[in-house]
């Protein structure tokens, strides 16, 4: 039998909890839950990820483009979140709770691509190179997330994500 989650809202939070997101205009509470190791709420809103701590002081908020990507590793009930300028990882586990933050999260952060295409440099070096879209502006931005070995001051990597990215601020209308 399958089980239905409804979305979170701001409502279900305690009043410290969510004073302490700072919503703006328009912004509200998708998913959120408890972390298992520090008691902290890791809240998805329409605009950004963040983090409260159980005495309502707001530790972590980015947008949605910030973020790289997420991972759900279910036995554990741990999400870990990657971030597009490379800082350590965010990781929060969630056992005995019901939430929708890993599918929020993945909604939300693919959500955010408007396009994208992959860099293959060659000798273990790659990337990606994107469009993504601020949810709170509408405003679209290139971002550029280089590989583990691959450096951003070689002048090769350079004048494959100047081309890369000159195609898709092409295809969306973007000045160069």
């Amino acid at each position: 039998m399958a089980r239905f989650h409804r979305r979170a809202t701001q409502a279900d939070l305690a009043p410290a909890i969510a004073q302490a997101l700072g919503l703006a205009k328009g912004e509200r509470v998708l998913a959120y839950a408890v972390d298992d190791n520090t008691g902290a709420h890791v809240v998805a809103t329409t605009y950004a990820l963040a983090v409260v701590t159980s005495t309502g002081e707001r530790t972590l908020r980015r947008r949605w483009l910030s973020v790289d990507a997420g991972s759900w590793e279910p036995e554990t009930a741990t999400l870990t979140v990657t971030w597009a300028d490379g800082r350590r990882a965010g990781q929060w586990s969630f056992r005995d709770q019901q939430t929708l933050l890993p599918e929020t999260l993945r909604e939300r952060v693919q959500g955010s691509v408007v396009l994208s295409t992959r860099l293959m440099l060659g000798d273990k070096r790659s990337g990606r190179v994107a469009i993504r879209q601020d949810f709170a502006t509408r405003e679209l931005l290139a971002q550029t997330i280089l590989g583990r070995h691959t450096r951003a001051e070689d002048p090769e990597v350079q004048a494959h994500v100047h081309a890369a990215l000159a195609h898709l601020k092409d295809q969306v209308g973007l000045p160069e």
